[in-house]
């Protein structure tokens, strides 16, 4: 998938948590751990569209360096989706630890399976501060399968107000539910660490992680 808005993060060590945490005799404690740790990563290489601005500073070596500062960190928005993504938010507020929160409770109605590729689904709880042209919001959700949650909650989203950016942070996505989401919103980016090819007649992400909630939390 050839698209500027979307960044897979080709990096061994992501790749490496990742397997971790695809194999099914991961412990609940240990997936936990890594769905941080991947928040880490995917925090870190959301930089690359974050704005930022030329410093010189003065090394204790009395010389002066040259250097970026990243001018957005206070105006980031980070917004999870309950309740698998709350692992994964832990690790991008370590990167971006002066970010504003925000918590939504959306779940997808079985019943309303639509193919495997289509849900509604069951907006519970919306907690979000007000957003503002300078804002940048990052949604996270560790599985981004068929689209149908961000579809949507950004709407929700939007009632508070219309970003500068906005920034879907992920672990495992498929190529439907990318291309899906850009069709309507062209402009957002997408960062994840792999996208997988297929979607099971349950809307799960093949080969994926499973349910990525039930092994955080067991329940």
């Amino acid at each position: 998938m050839v698209n500027e808005q979307v960044h897979v993060i080709d990096l061994p060590y992501a790749h490496h948590v990742l397997t971790k945490l695809r194999d099914k005799n991961t412990k609940r404690k240990e997936f936990r751990k890594y769905l941080t740790e991947l928040g880490r990563i995917v925090g870190m290489e959301m930089s690359r569209v974050l704005d930022y601005k030329i410093v010189e500073v003065e090394t204790p070596l009395n010389v002066y360096a040259k250097g970026i500062e990243l001018t957005d960190l206070e105006k980031v928005l980070l917004i999870g989706i309950l309740r698998a993504a709350i692992p994964f938010l832990n690790g991008i507020l370590e990167v971006i630890p002066s970010a504003r929160l925000g918590l939504i409770s959306a779940r997808r109605i079985e019943e309303s399976n639509r193919g495997g590729k289509d849900f509604d689904v069951e907006v519970s709880y919306v907690k979000i501060p007000e957003i503002d042209s300078d804002t940048t919001v990052i949604i996270a959700d560790p599985m981004f399968a068929t689209g149908s949650t961000m579809l949507r909650i950004i709407p929700e989203i939007a009632k508070k107000g219309i970003p500068k950016k906005m920034i879907i942070a992920s672990v495992i996505a498929t190529r439907y539910a990318v291309n899906r989401l850009l069709e309507k919103y062209p402009k957002i980016y997408v960062f994840t660490v792999s996208i997988d090819k297929e979607l099971n007649s349950k809307g799960f992400i093949v080969p994926g992680l499973g349910d990525a909630g039930d092994r955080a939390f067991d329940c």
